[in-house]
């Protein structure tokens, strides 16, 4: 069993900005050692990496640049963001198992002043013969076709998905180490913004950063003694459904859901003990605003289709029923494929977030929508 057998005991990240200057190997070392230093180990004490198959920086690359001695573990997970909560996951399977005994996992990437992952490039594998001849070559013009359809079945609009970025850049306005700090928008800003692919309009879809997040994983017997508070990790799952596609799977019988996200969210919900009802804080993978609603529905924390309802009445801002990226996600603070999601869940449970939600009840995770996914459920000690 995975839960509460491992905790995050520390983590570090760069400033996020759109041109960092600086190689990706830079930043996952700066990270990296952020994390070590929050968590007061030396590089020596690290045994275990764990990163991202789309990752291009080496783990022997990390280990030499710190300093790092032998290495017992070595691991990566694929499917882009749906890695984010399954290295974590990684991280926790081999300290559980007595093969590492301190993991550190991490993230880096010049996603702006680099390679763009929103410009179409055709890759490699089969799947993408399925779709990119007809033009659906950018994960947003992908998303679209999901996004009108959710619009069809359950009368959403996209005003609907206008409120998930206006809350999401109101938390970022009051997080000094978001992108969009003291930048808060209205609804008539998200009505007025270009078109990406309809019904996707530019705030919908999350920032391009430049930076990196790393994050310790280590039992919680070591944890309790280390600098800071430690995170314990009380679920950890990854999914994939029948049918499953990259960013969008078009061949089920409802397109306009995340079955992979309701295989993930069954994990949570029986390794931890916990239900939706008590979670206190949830932080959502929110590269795209139609996916935080469908991922409200298929989490359970409201019926399918009554996310918009949810949503319009305050449920997702501070100080609603469920607030959500308090630190204003993806489409406020950064995109670093997820991981500063976690070290937000990192800074509720531990009770230093700069919105920090009051209460001790755990956080959730989620990491990767519409691709393999992951999740995780965080509480205190």
């Amino acid at each position: 069993m995975i839960g509460g057998t491992c905790a995050i005991a520390g983590i570090g990240a760069t400033e996020f900005s759109k041109d960092s200057g600086r190689s990706e190997l830079r930043l996952a070392v700066e990270a990296v050692r952020a994390a070590l230093d929050d968590a007061g180990l030396r590089a020596a004490e690290v045994d275990g990496l764990v990163t991202f198959g789309m990752d291009n920086n080496p783990e022997i690359a990390v280990a030499r640049e710190l300093g790092m001695g032998d290495l017992r573990f070595l691991s990566r997970i694929g499917y882009g963001g749906g890695a984010a909560c399954a290295v974590v996951q990684q991280a926790v399977l081999a300290v559980g198992a007595g093969v590492a005994d301190v993991v550190v996992c991490y993230r880096a990437l010049n996603e702006r002043s680099g390679r763009r992952f929103g410009r179409a490039v055709a890759p490699p594998d089969v799947d993408a013969g399925w779709h990119y001849p007809m033009g659906l070559a950018t994960p947003a013009a992908m998303v679209a076709m999901v996004a009108r359809r959710y619009l069809h079945d359950y009368g959403a609009t996209t005003d609907d998905f206008g409120r998930i970025t206006v809350a999401m850049r109101r938390h970022a306005a009051t997080n000094p180490y978001a992108w969009f700090h003291g930048r808060p928008i209205s609804l008539d800003d998200h009505r007025a913004s270009r078109w990406i692919a309809e019904p996707l309009r530019l705030l919908d879809c999350c920032q391009e950063s430049d930076g990196a997040v790393a994050l310790v994983v280590t039992s919680v017997e070591r944890a309790r003694d280390l600098a800071r508070r430690p995170a314990v990790v009380s679920a950890a799952a990854q999914g994939s459904g029948p049918g499953q596609f990259v960013m969008t799977s078009y061949y089920r019988p409802r397109i306009a859901a995340l079955p992979e996200m309701a295989v993930v969210a069954a994990q949570l919900w029986e390794q931890s003990g916990f239900s939706p009802a008590d979670v206190r804080t949830a932080v959502l993978y929110d590269h795209f605003t139609p996916y935080v609603m469908m991922q409200l529905e298929e989490l359970g924390f409201c019926p399918r289709g009554e996310a918009r309802r949810f949503i319009a009445g305050g449920g997702i801002e501070l100080g609603g029923r469920l607030p959500v990226n308090p630190h204003g996600g993806q489409l406020g603070e950064a995109y670093i494929h997820g991981m500063n999601g976690i070290a937000e869940a990192v800074r509720q449970v531990r009770g230093t977030a700069v919105n920090q939600v009051p209460g001790d009840g755990p956080v959730l995770v989620t990491a990767g929508t519409g691709v393999p996914t992951s999740g995780l459920i965080l509480h205190s000690v």
